[in-house]
């Protein structure tokens, strides 16, 4: 007959398991920022788009139907645009961005890894204020601005990308909101 472990050897098992799952998602850290959330299959677009203009009268002043509560990002693929939503409802601020090839489906994420200092990002622009939300088949989605301040250029045909690049202020104010643990919620 064989004995069964006691409880203890359990935890302990278990604790060394874990343990290495850390060490081993550190090591991968140290390689590239690794989101923290995952989405199902996304949606890609054949090229990059720019960001609309915005006219005083064509420009939405109102949070999205359907985005949840509380303090949020809110990011719309359609109207390409982010909210920073507070605890009180009130939009914090509003602007629109450049998004990447691939999108996150619509749903709720939440912020995982940040990397503050200049990376260069997949067009070999100088990107900051990295703020990683999803992974899409693999690709992963983050909001950032370039160092420069410009736009992204047009990827190269067959180019997935995540990224969703905004202007210099409001990479930096997204960078100030959207702390580890901040919901992200993707709509239409």
């Amino acid at each position: 007959m064989r004995a069964v472990p006691s409880p203890k050897v359990w935890v302990t098992g278990l604790t060394v398991g874990a343990t290495a799952v850390v060490v081993a998602l550190a090591v991968q850290a140290d390689r590239g920022p690794k989101p923290t959330a995952t989405a199902t299959p996304p949606s890609a677009s054949a090229t990059a788009e720019p960001a609309p203009k915005e006219t005083e009268s064509a420009k939405p002043t109102r949070v999205p139907d359907g985005s949840g509560t509380g303090r949020r990002i809110v990011y719309s693929l359609g109207q390409k645009r982010v909210w920073l939503v507070d605890e009180s409802e009130a939009t914090r601020r509003t602007f629109t961005v450049w998004p990447g090839t691939v999108d996150p489906d619509p749903g709720k994420y939440t912020v995982g890894q940040r990397t503050e200092d200049p990376i260069t990002g997949s067009d070999g622009v100088k990107i900051e204020h990295v703020v990683y939300f999803a992974v899409a088949s693999g690709v992963n989605v983050a909001f950032s601005n370039a160092v420069d301040g410009s736009s992204p250029p047009p990827p190269e045909s067959g180019t997935r990308t995540g990224g969703i690049r905004m202007k210099t202020g409001d990479g930096s104010a997204l960078w100030k909101f959207g702390t580890a643990g901040t919901t992200v919620t993707v709509v239409e």
